[in-house]
C-alpha cells in the first residue's frame, strides 16, 4: 500500500495498492521533489470516471511503468471533487495550453507547482494520434535533465499568463436587464436543437441551469418559446437512455445528440438539478410526466445515494462486473432480447422488448440495448408496464453492482436538499422532506466547524480535511433556504446567514467579484475564479442566488448589493455564452420579478394556513421566498408586524417590501403571484 491508504478519498484509496509510490496533495510532496530534484506528475480524477479507470489499469498498475515513474518523479494523485480549488487551476492552464480540457488530467510541475506540461488521458501506447504514455515520462524526463532552464522559463511564463487573469471580471458591472435576458434567451433558440432538445450536438450534457433560466423567464415574461425548450427537452431526455427506465434517474450524459447511449455514471449533482428542474416544469404545466420523473428521480437519490449518516454519497461508477470479473461500462443497465426473453417469459419479453426499444442489433455495444421510451409507442397497458419493470428491476438487482462513491461533498448535498424539500413539498411527500432535513442535519453537525466554517466533504460520518470553497457555502445556503420555505424552520435562514456572511467577509473582493476560495485558502500558483456554470452552479452564481433570497427573507441591503454586482458579468456574457451562466440568468429573472416576499401567518395545523402556504410554494414567480408562522412569530423577518385577518390565516405578497393588501383565499394569492400579479 502506498501514501493514499491513509486518505479518506474513494477515488485515491482506488490507487492505494499502485505499484506507484503516490502522495497526496500537499506540501510533503513537494518538499520530496525539491530534495530529490525531480519534476511532479499531478494526476487528477474522480472517482467514476471511466477513462481514470482505463489509464489506472493500462499504467499506473503497470509494475514497469510504475518503476520508471518513481524513479524519476513524485507523483501525486488528487481527487477533483474533494480539491475542486487545485482542479479549477490546473484545468485552466490545460485548457489554455492544449484548447481542452478533461479527466483524468495529467499535468508535469516544477517542484515549487509551476505547470510545464499537459495532457488528459494517454493510452499505454501511441494510438490515434495521441503519445503512449511511457513516451511522455521519457520525454518530459530529458527534457528536465537536458533543458532545465527552458522548462523553467516555460513554468513561469504560464505561471504569468494565469496570474494575468486575475481580476478579469471586475469590469463587469452592467448588472442584467430585459435586453441582456432577451438576448440570452435568443442565444438559447439558435443553440437549440429542434429533433432532439437540447443544446447542441454530441456528447450533449442535460442542461439544468439553462432550463431552469427558460422556466423562470417564461413565468416572467410568459414566452411560449422558452416553455417549449423545457418541455420538449424534458420529455426527450426521460425517454431516452440517459434516464434510468427501472429505476430512475439520470446518467451523467449521453453519447450521442439523440439521448440515446448514456456515459453511465450517475453524479448526485446531475439528479438534484433535474429533479427540481422536473418539479418546475410539472409546477408551470402540471404535466403528470414531469411529475412522475420528478419523483422518480427523487426516489432514486434517497434509495442509491443516501448514507446512513443521512447525506448524500456523490456518485454511482459507470463500470460493474459483467459477470466475468471485468469491469464493464454499463453491465448492469443494458439487456438483450433474449435476457428480457429469461426473466419475462416470451410474451412478455417480446413486449418489453418493443416497448423499451431493445432489438437484437442493439443499441450499445456486444448486440446489448439501453433501456428508452421511443416516441409512438402508443397507449399501452400501464398495469403491464408496472409489472414488467419490477420484474426486469427485481431481476437487475442480482447483477453485481456499480460502485458507489461514498463521500459526502457539502455543495451537492446542498442541491439535493433543495431539490428534496421543493419536490416533497410540491407532491405531498413528508418523507422526501424529512430526507433533506437529515442532510441539512449532517451538513450542519459534520461539516460545520466550530467557527461556522464549511468543510468540503466527509465520509462514514467523519468530516474531511479540505475547506469548503464558494460552491459549497452558495450551495448549502441555497439548500438551506429552500427548506426554511418548506418546513417553516427558521433555523436554517439563520444557518444560511452564517454562512453567507463568511462569503462577504472571506470570498468577495472590494470590486464585488468573488473568488472560488476564501482569502485565508491554501495558496496556489493562481486564487481560482469563475463565474461560469458547468456541471453544477458556478459558486459564484450559486452564491448570488442565494444572497439574493437571503436579502428578500431579511432586507439586507448589503447581500442584495453584492448579488446584484456579481451578476454583472453574467450581464456580459448573456448573449455570447448563456448555456454557461444559466444559473446566473436564472437569478437575474430573480432580480427583475423582485424577488416577491410571501409571508403566510396562521396557526399551526389550520387547513386554510396549510393551503396557503402550499399555493406560496406553488407560485412560479422566479425566485420568490416564503415565510410561514404563527401570529406574533419572530421564526422570520417577513413574519413581524404581519397580523392574521380576523382571526383567519393571511397571506402577505411583497416586493422589496411594498405589499399587496393581504389576503385569505388561496384563489387571490395564487392571482397575486402570477407574472401579471
Amino acid at each position: 500500500m502506498n501514501r493514499l491508504a491513509g486518505t479518506t478519498s474513494p477515488y485515491l484509496l482506488q490507487h492505494a495498492d499502485n505499484p506507484v509510490d503516490w502522495w497526496p496533495w500537499g506540501e510533503d510532496a513537494f518538499a520530496a521533489a525539491r530534495k530529490r530534484g525531480v519534476p511532479v506528475l499531478l494526476s487528477v480524477g474522480y472517482s467514476s470516471c471511466h477513462w481514470c479507470h482505463v489509464m489506472a489499469h493500462e499504467s499506473f498498475e503497470d509494475e514497469a511503468v510504475a518503476a520508471y515513474l518513481n524513479e524519476h518523479f513524485v507523483a501525486v494523485k488528487v481527487d477533483r471533487e474533494e480539491r475542486p480549488d487545485v482542479d479549477a487551476v490546473y484545468m485552466e492552464a490545460v485548457q489554455a495550453a492544449t484548447g481542452q480540457g478533461g479527466w483524468p488530467m495529467t499535468v508535469f510541475l516544477t517542484p515549487d507547482g509551476e505547470p510545464f506540461y499537459f495532457g488528459t488521458y494517454f493510452p499505454p501506447t501511441p494510438r490515434g494520434g495521441m503519445p503512449g504514455f511511457r513516451e511522455v515520462l521519457e520525454g518530459v524526463v530529458t527534457a528536465w535533465r537536458d533543458r532545465r532552464e527552458e522548462v523553467g522559463e516555460v513554468a513561469g511564463r504560464i505561471v504569468r499568463e494565469l496570474a494575468e487573469r486575475a481580476g478579469a471580471y471586475g469590469d463587469a458591472t452592467g448588472g442584467v436587464g430585459e435586453s441582456e435576458l432577451a438576448g440570452a434567451l435568443l442565444g438559447l433558440t439558435r443553440a437549440y436543437d429542434e429533433t432532439h432538445g437540447g443544446f447542441g450536438g454530441a456528447p450533449k450534457f442535460p442542461p439544468s441551469m439553462a432550463l431552469e433560466f427558460l422556466l423562470r423567464h417564461h413565468a416572467r415574461t410568459g414566452a411560449e418559446s422558452a416553455l417549449r425548450m423545457v418541455r420538449d427537452t424534458c420529455e426527450a431526455m426521460a425517454r431516452g437512455g440517459i434516464y434510468d427506465q427501472l429505476a430512475g434517474g439520470f446518467a451523467r450524459y449521453s453519447v450521442d445528440r439523440e439521448w440515446g447511449v448514456p456515459h453511465f455514471e450517475k453524479m448526485l449533482y446531475d439528479n438534484a438539478l433535474l429533479t427540481r428542474v422536473y418539479a418546475h416544469l410539472w409546477r408551470a404545466t402540471g404535466s403528470d410526466f414531469a411529475r412522475r420523473v420528478a419523483l422518480e428521480t427523487a426516489d432514486f437519490m434517497v434509495a442509491e445515494l443516501g448514507t446512513a449518516e443521512g447525506g448524500f454519497a456523490s456518485a454511482l461508477d459507470a463500470d460493474s462486473d459483467d459477470g466475468s470479473g471485468r469491469g464493464v461500462e454499463g453491465a448492469y443497465y443494458v439487456w438483450t432480447p433474449a435476457q428480457l426473453a429469461d426473466v419475462l417469459g416470451p410474451a412478455d419479453g417480446e413486449f418489453a422488448a418493443g416497448y423499451f426499444g431493445v432489438t437484437e442489433e442493439g443499441s450499445f455495444e456486444a448486440g446489448t440495448s439501453v433501456l428508452r421510451l421511443p416516441q409512438g409507442n402508443g397507449v399501452v397497458d400501464a398495469d403491464r408496464v408496472a409489472s414488467v419493470r419490477d420484474r426486469l428491476l427485481t431481476a437487475r438487482a442480482r447483477r453485481p453492482r456499480p460502485g458507489r462513491d461514498d463521500k459526502v461533498v457539502a455543495a451537492w448535498n446542498g442541491l439535493a436538499i433543495a431539490a428534496l424539500a421543493e419536490t416533497g413539498a410540491y407532491f405531498d411527500r413528508p418523507d422526501l422532506v424529512q430526507a433533506a432535513v437529515d442532510a441539512a442535519d449532517l451538513l450542519v453537525r459534520v461539516h460545520l466547524d466550530p467557527h461556522g466554517r464549511l468543510l468540503r466533504t466527509s465520509r462514514d460520518g467523519a468530516p474531511g480535511a479540505n475547506a469548503g470553497v464558494l460552491e459549497d457555502y452558495g450551495d448549502v445556503a441555497e439548500g438551506f433556504l429552500a427548506l426554511a420555505s418548506a418546513t417553516g424552520e427558521g433555523v436554517w435562514l439563520d444557518f444560511a446567514g452564517l454562512l453567507l456572511d463568511t462569503v462577504l467577509a472571506r470570498f468577495t473582493a472590494p470590486d464585488g467579484t468573488l473568488y472560488d476560495t476564501a482569502d485565508d485558502a491554501e495558496a496556489l500558483i493562481r486564487r481560482p475564479q469563475d463565474p461560469t456554470d458547468n456541471a453544477v452552479p458556478s459558486g459564484w452564481n450559486a452564491a448570488a442566488g442565494a444572497l439574493l433570497s437571503y436579502a428578500a427573507h431579511t432586507g439586507s441591503e448589503r447581500h442584495r448589493t453584492t448579488a446584484e454586482r456579481a451578476l454583472g458579468v453574467v450581464g456580459a456574457l448573456a448573449a455570447r455564452a448563456p448555456r454557461f451562466v444559466g444559473w446566473g440568468l436564472a437569478v437575474a429573472e430573480a432580480v427583475l420579478d423582485g424577488p416577491r416576499e410571501v409571508a403566510v401567518v396562521g396557526a399551526v395545523g389550520d387547513p386554510l394556513t396549510d393551503e396557503l402556504h402550499r399555493t406560496a410554494l406553488l407560485g412560479a414567480a422566479p425566485g420568490a421566498v416564503v415565510a410561514i408562522g404563527e401570529e406574533g412569530s419572530d421564526e422570520f423577518p417577513l413574519l413581524r408586524g404581519r397580523p392574521t385577518r380576523a382571526g383567519r390565516a393571511a397571506a402577505y405578497v411583497c416586493r422589496r417590501f411594498v405589499c399587496d393588501a393581504p389576503t385569505s383565499d388561496p384563489r387571490a394569492l395564487r392571482s397575486q403571484l402570477r407574472v401579471d400579479g
